[in-house]
């Protein structure tokens, strides 16, 4: 099966500027955590560092505001916090080669314009704008991601208050459409909710109406929950045979539930420190190539700053990482684009449709040879 992306396209080292560029200065960290003055602040685009003699040194995962150390003839990508006395920080706050720095912004061709007019209407994304592209495309990845790549899903409780998107979700997981997943204790706790009650914070998951007492259902997983001491545990004592949380289970899918100040409970696998939280997204992060975040506007923001625009392959190939955000207002998508991701592609749909719709047509069609 042929990607369904381009060819990653580097810079050309022999043309000028870049075969003027001197070659990139290092600081040394003097105190644990603290970057060196003048450090560089990695994007989440290809990075270069310019070593000297026309050697150039691609950064393997760039993300959002990071620094770049030099150890053990290779640039590791690092957070200012991680950092330990003794590293040699690449420093510059030039990015066109000036400092020996070469951020590469166009590696990959995503041109679909069919006009050279100054002036069109609607180039912005929009809920008027039509998705029927976006979501052939989206399949064509994932088809080839499900075997050849890394798909996370970064999803809020939404996707499990309706029966039909959460048994399409299931369906996903127990596919191989989904090789973790990120959340936090609202849809873990709603999706076992909806597995033991068939409810979503006290309504039914499929008629949407109010269950006697329903505003305890969630209180009360939660609690037996603890008491098993594990999600694990808990599930045949909930008697719990299907949805999101339990075909991660059976599937061995990693999920991470990310701790919130807002949480009740929470459930034994949530993460309350908020930097080991980091630590274990930015770890699936590092091997993504399709994302999809799913009306949860904080995780995706948090997740996006984490992705890099790219992933280099085991043989060397660089590919690009697909981000997609799905949610029924431009302000997320918006949010997302202005904190540095700007690959990130918009679906504004209500997420619950889109779950529908994106597993009826995997299931229904078979997968096809894809080519840019």
């Amino acid at each position: 099966m042929l990607p369904p992306y381009p060819k990653y396209t580097p810079p050309d080292f022999t043309s000028r500027p870049l075969n003027e560029a001197p070659a990139a200065r290092f600081e040394t960290v003097e105190k644990d955590g603290v970057a060196p003055a003048g450090f560089h602040a990695t994007s989440n685009h290809p990075e270069y560092v310019h070593l000297g003699g026309g050697r150039w040194l691609l950064a393997r995962e760039s993300r959002m505001d990071c620094v770049l150390v030099f150890r053990d003839d290779d640039l590791e990508v690092v957070e200012p916090r991680r950092l330990k006395k003794g590293d040699r920080v690449v420093v510059g706050r030039t990015e066109n080669g000036e400092e020996g720095i070469y951020v590469h912004t166009d590696g990959f061709s995503f041109d679909t314009s069919q006009t050279a007019d100054k002036f069109t209407f609607r180039t912005r994304g929009t809920r008027e704008t039509p998705f029927s592209r976006s979501y052939d495309q989206l399949y064509n990845i994932l088809r080839y991601d499900r075997d050849h790549g890394y798909i996370v899903w970064v999803m809020g409780p939404a996707v499990a208050f309706d029966k039909d998107s959460r048994d399409a979700m299931q369906a996903l997981i127990e596919n191989g459409y989904c090789h973790a997943l990120m959340a936090g204790n609202a849809l873990a706790t709603h999706d076992l909710e909806a597995g033991h009650f068939r409810t979503g914070l006290g309504q039914d998951i499929y008629t949407q109406e109010i269950q006697p007492l329903g505003h305890y259902h969630h209180l009360d997983i939660l609690n037996t929950v603890r008491r098993e001491g594990s999600i694990k545990k808990a599930l045949p004592v909930l008697d719990i045979h299907d949805g999101i949380i339990y075909a991660c289970e059976k599937q061995g899918v990693p999920y991470v539930l990310a701790g919130s100040i807002r949480d009740d409970g929470p459930l034994p696998e949530v993460i309350g420190n908020a930097y080991e939280a980091q630590d274990a997204m930015r770890h699936h992060a590092r091997h993504a190539t399709t994302v999809i975040t799913l009306s949860t506007m904080l995780h995706a923001i948090a997740f996006g700053n984490m992705t890099p625009s790219y992933h280099v392959e085991p043989d060397g190939t660089v590919r690009p990482v697909f981000f997609y955000i799905v949610d029924m207002s431009e302000f997320s998508a918006d949010k997302l684009a202005n904190r540095g991701s700007g690959q990130a592609m918009a679906i504004l749909t209500n997420v619950q449709d889109f779950m529908i719709n994106l597993w009826h047509n995997l299931a229904q069609k078979p997968r096809q040879a894809t080519q840019s």
